[in-house]
């Protein structure tokens, strides 16, 4: 998977289209802020909300990818990599709550109480149009580091399959923040254009709408990240070849992958050894293996291998016949110290 390979690319790709869109959004707020003040437009109150949350979640993007980088500790032993789920998380909560809800409790409230824009009619528009043109920024900047590493799949395979979080929360944010621009336009045109300020109220629970949207799917997939991932099949299928690509092992009897962090992936497999004279020749067999797993999927920095002896019974009784990667292995097919 192009994303995994390239981890160092994947963080950094996401580190400048995190402050791409934190730039992007801190300027945006402050001009929807003035225009709401000015003009007491619910579109634009909707919207600085927004600008003011997406500010927020990229700070929190930020602060998850540095305490990720902590070292281990003798209470974390693998590290702190899936920090950066967590906040990933909170973002879609914040979001969800912040962003969101407010946005429909204004629509609502606007609509109950409809208020046309009588003052500074010019500045939301004005404002608008500036917004879509720093978002779009924004948005092409997290276009082009996610085409680094997506390589030929779709962009929903993409933010669905991607286990670095950060590229696919701006992407989703940003594409949210054009979306959201654009019905504020609307309510905001339609309400200068007749003079009913029911349009700024529908335009605002649009926005409402769009972000616990985006936020729901944020939660959903960040959600599986967190409960943990195993690899792809491709990094899988490329594990197997290297556990069985030389003499030191004659098959897999069950292998499990989980990742730890976005660019850190644990493999624990029970493997079929032949039968060796000393304890240091099986060692080395073992550090034979892990070396062909790192060089094959230079991620899998956490391996553990467990050897373990065939009888030659289950080898009659047709053992060698079925697949080499069981996750159902019953007991009474192999034998030795971890049986």
């Amino acid at each position: 998977m192009a994303q995994q390979r390239g981890g160092g690319v994947s963080a950094n790709g996401g580190t400048r289209a995190i402050v791409a869109a934190l730039a992007a959004n801190i300027g945006i707020a402050i001009t929807k802020f003035v225009a709401f003040l000015l003009t007491g437009s619910s579109s634009m109150l909707a919207e600085a909300i927004h600008s003011v949350a997406d500010s927020g979640n990229q700070g929190l993007l930020l602060l998850g990818g540095r305490r990720a980088k902590r070292e281990a500790t003798p209470q974390h032993p693998f590290g702190y990599g899936r920090e950066r789920y967590i906040y990933a998380f909170i973002v879609a909560i914040v979001l969800f709550s912040l962003g969101g809800l407010f946005a429909l409790y204004e629509g609502y409230h606007k609509f109950s109480h409809p208020v046309p824009i009588t003052s500074w009619q010019w500045v939301p528009v004005g404002v608008l149009v500036a917004a879509i043109l720093m978002e779009g920024f924004s948005f092409r900047t997290a276009i082009k580091e996610s085409n680094l590493i997506r390589g030929r799949q779709s962009w929903v395979r993409f933010i669905r399959r991607a286990k670095a979080p950060e590229l696919p929360v701006v992407l989703l944010e940003d594409f949210g923040a054009l979306v959201g621009l654009v019905f504020a336009l609307f309510g905001v045109g339609m309400t200068l254009a007749t003079g009913n300020g029911k349009w700024d109220a529908l335009g605002t629970a649009m926005i409402g709408v769009l972000l616990v949207t985006i936020a729901i799917i944020l939660a959903v997939e960040t959600k599986s990240l967190l409960l943990g991932e195993g690899a792809e099949p491709k990094d899988v299928a490329a594990i197997e070849r290297a556990v069985a690509g030389g003499p030191e092992v004659e098959r897999i009897i069950h292998m499990k992958t989980l990742y730890l962090g976005p660019e850190e992936l644990m493999v624990a497999a029970k493997i079929a050894v032949p039968p060796c004279e000393t304890a240091e020749e099986l060692a080395r067999g073992i550090n034979a293996v892990e070396a062909r797993i790192r060089s094959a999927v230079p991620i899998a920095r956490v391996i553990y291998l467990e050897p373990d002896i065939y009888r030659a019974a289950a080898d009659r009784a047709g053992a060698e016949s079925e697949p080499a990667v069981r996750s159902d292995a019953r007991p009474d097919e192999v034998a030795g110290p971890g049986s």
